[in-house]
């Protein structure tokens, strides 16, 4: 490990070696900037564009490109990037993460390779966590990209096509990740070029890429249409498994989170639902029913996984404490907890069109990020993404102290040391930042300060449209601000008049969040740009984490220490390692969570490309589809001729063959069973070609002109292949949550979902061919055919 360790280091020491050489080229070109006058400055870009034409490259244009950029910024924006930004600005170009510290002036780093990237003319993405960010950016940054000639686009989910269209035409976009993500999708769902928004994926530099590559990539984005309609079942299992009683009739797994019935709560099932065997195949969809009701009432938390807001079921986001607003959760969860809560159970959804940000991300030419904490997640990075993380060294040394973790035996007992701190701070006017996990966690300490009067504000999810008021006024003096995880994000708390003085912003956090991440965001916000500042974390041996992972060692280990007071406090090198390897064991099993999540899209991944691919080709013909259409009916027919050719000669099954033509291709007395006797199958395959050559050309005479018939080939195409993909992807959903049972009988999940899914693929493509064939030999074209 030592070992591994010391070449880590050293690895981290040649870059920055490496990377330091190339900003002092960028460096020595600062006087020859500052003498150009601002016309000459400016035409840089025209003349940068036109040696790339000539065959330089970004890499030998980069000192030069960001010296132009890091002159602009100065004259525009009164900012300068420093040396160490300007090494970040390096590692964003060459396709890597920079992990830069906390006010390290994140967004200033990126414009040097957003602007040098965004010469190519092939469009730069710049993609933050949520608008607000976005839109900011994009119109503090944008000043300096115009004044360098460059265009600039946002994109947000309320603009309409053809102005979202236009952001992406910009050499330089701002744009949400969910955003980017459904416009991917719904361009695949189009029917005409026009409809479609997006050019290429060409280079995209993502900010907090650790909240979008790896907290939110076990979600993937998912468009729906209407299902099955209501299930009466939802209200039915609820109100069974509320009667149910835990440990006796279900069993929860913390470490899990999963829940089970036990022998006892099967038998009160069959009892209730009056059958003989539960888990009979025709029961399936009450199992999986019940399933979600037990996750809904014992496993999903009110104000912590979501939050009921006028009448409707809210999710909250674990990492960032926001609402995500407009998603639901799958697979019928969603509606298992609207009637847990007693509110309106909205309809199920079919799937249409589904991607995961792991393989959307993936898909760009060149991929870049930056963040404050990426290095625990470093392994992830470049297994999944291929981005090395290069930590770049602050400006200034980091002044915070970061002290031991403080261990109570209760809860109460932790929140009553915090409070006594928060109060102990406050009198001397420094101001506090108290991070908390949840929802209910942040009401709960905001009633105990409220009975000692301590001013204070609260941000979560419940308010988080006051979000950028808040921070802004959290380094003030004597301010106390309490914050569940979205303080740790695009935040910068800037220090108010005489707080340095005070030993700068103070930090406490009142629990360990899952990922050590988190934790590490929540303290930088202390800290910022050399300020002092301190950080602490207290816990509870009745801590979520501490539950799920620490347990029994813990417990041993404090009753040897004989603690028996409720308000001692306990601080041990031996715990903090105990929550640091419990937090360890968590990103473990999240990273196997997420990888398993990708192993399995995968497989939709290359059948989601070979559609999309055919589809893109079927919008963009100018001519006609001729191309595509007959070999569809040259293999449909190869197919029916196999089947019903079976054997010996005199046993094939001409009149079912017949039959097919007839439904299919042709007139029923355009065919008879003596055309076919006697022909090999090879001749019965071009006989039956040459009446379907025939029908197509009767139907090009029918109209009255190419661009008629080309529009008649792609409508019946794309409605034949979107009903069936759509029905695909469902299926594939469905066989997905089931698969897992084949484990029992000692078969691989994942090589079961493969195979099942290729052969399920081949199915989905002859239906296709077979249906397309049938639509257009089949159809009676009348003389009103316009768009």
């Amino acid at each position: 490990m030592a070992n591994i360790l010391r070449k880590w280091i050293e690895s981290d020491r040649r870059e920055l070696r490496r990377l330091d050489k190339i900003a002092n080229k960028v460096e020595g070109y600062a006087k020859q900037m500052d003498e150009l006058t601002d016309e000459q400055l400016q035409a840089k870009t025209p003349e940068f564009k036109k040696r790339l034409k000539n065959g330089e490259t970004l890499d030998e244009l980069l000192p030069e490109a960001f010296a132009v950029a890091r002159e602009g910024a100065k004259r525009v924006l009164g900012l300068y990037p420093f040396h160490v930004q300007i090494m970040g600005g390096i590692v964003l170009h060459e396709g890597n993460i920079a992990e830069m510290k906390t006010g390290e002036g994140k967004t200033l780093t990126a414009t040097m390779p957003v602007y040098l990237n965004a010469l190519t003319g092939k469009g730069v993405h710049v993609i933050t966590v949520n608008e607000y960010l976005s839109k900011r950016d994009a119109t503090q940054m944008g000043q300096l990209y115009n004044w360098l000639g460059c265009t600039v686009g946002f994109n947000s989910a309320e603009k309409s096509p053809d102005e979202k269209r236009q952001a992406y035409q910009q050499d330089i976009m701002y744009s949400t990740n969910s955003e980017i993500g459904f416009d991917y999708l719904r361009d695949n769902m189009a029917v005409y070029k026009e409809d479609q928004v997006q050019r290429g994926l060409n280079y995209a530099i993502v900010d907090e890429v650790d909240s979008i590559l790896i907290d939110e990539a076990r979600t993937p984005l998912i468009i729906s249409g209407p299902g099955s309609g209501t299930s009466k079942l939802y209200q039915q299992t609820d109100r069974f498994v509320k009667k149910l009683k835990k440990d006796l009739d279900y069993k929860v797994d913390l470490e899990s989170k999963t829940v089970s019935l036990t022998d006892s709560g099967i038998k009160k099932a069959e009892q209730y639902f009056n059958l003989k065997n539960l888990y009979d195949p025709e029961n399936t969809a009450l199992t999986h029913h019940l399933d979600q009701a037990l996750r809904a009432n014992y496993i999903m938390l009110k104000d912590k996984d979501y939050v009921v807001q006028d009448g409707e079921v809210m999710i909250v986001d674990s990492f960032t404490g926001r609402i995500m607003q407009g998603r639901r959760f799958s697979d019928g969860l969603h509606q298992a907890i609207e009637a847990k809560e007693h509110v309106q159970i909205q309809e199920e959804n079919k799937t249409m069109a589904n991607i995961t940000y792991q393989n959307l991300f993936r898909m760009y030419h060149k991929l870049a990020g930056m963040t404050g904490t990426a290095k625990t997640e470093q392994e992830e990075f470049r297994e999944i993404y291929n981005m090395q993380t290069i930590t770049v060294p602050t400006n200034r040394p980091v002044a915070r102290k970061d002290e031991p973790d403080l261990l109570y035996p209760t809860l109460q007992s932790k929140f009553r040391a915090v409070v006594a701190r928060i109060k102990k701070l406050h009198e001397k006017g420094q101001p506090v930042l108290v991070g908390t996990v949840a929802v209910e966690t942040s009401e709960y300490l905001s009633q105990l300060l409220d009975k000692e009067h301590i001013p204070h504000v609260v941000l979560n999810a419940k308010n988080h449209a006051k979000e950028a008021d808040i921070i802004k006024n959290a380094g003030q003096v004597g301010a106390v601000t309490i914050a569940t995880n979205m303080a740790g994000r695009g935040t910068d708390i800037k220090l108010g008049p005489g707080v340095k003085e005070l030993g700068g912003l103070a930090v406490i956090g009142t629990e360990r969040h899952e990922s050590r991440r988190i934790d590490n965001q929540l303290r930088g916000r202390s800290g910022r740009q050399g300020d002092p500042g301190l950080s602490q974390f207290y816990l509870s041996l009745e801590d979520d984490l501490m539950r799920r992972f620490g347990g029994d060692r813990i417990k041993n280990f404090l009753s040897r220490m004989n603690v028996a007071e409720e308000d001692a406090v306990i601080k041990s090198r031996f715990l903090t390692h105990q929550v640091e390897s419990a937090q360890k064991r968590v990103e473990g099993n999240n990273y196997d969570s997420r990888k398993n999540v990708l192993q399995y899209d995968d497989v939709m991944r290359e059948q989601r490309e070979i559609i999309y691919k055919e589809r893109q080709q079927v919008i963009t013909e100018k001519k006609s589809l001729r191309w595509v259409l007959m070999p569809m009916v040259k293999r449909t027919i190869e197919r029916e001729v196999d089947q019903h050719t079976l054997g010996e000669q005199k046993d094939w099954k001409l009149n079912e063959l017949v039959d097919f033509a007839v439904e299919v291709i042709v007139k029923p007395d355009q065919i008879s069973v003596d055309d076919l006797k006697g022909k090999s199958k090879e001749e019965l395959v071009d006989y039956l070609m040459s009446l379907a050559e025939k029908v197509y050309d009767e139907k090009k005479e029918q109209l009255y002109d190419d661009s008629q018939m080309l529009e008649f080939q792609k409508v019946v195409i794309l409605r034949v292949v979107d009903s069936h993909w759509t029905d695909h992807i469902d299926v594939m959903d469905q066989f997905r949550q089931s698969v897992g049972l084949r484990g029992y009988g000692q078969l691989n999940p994942l090589v079961e979902y493969q195979t099942a899914g290729y052969h399920m693929f081949e199915g989905m493509i002859a239906d296709i061919e077979y249906e397309t064939t049938r639509l257009f030999m089949k159809s009676e074209i009348r003389q009103n055919v316009t768009r």
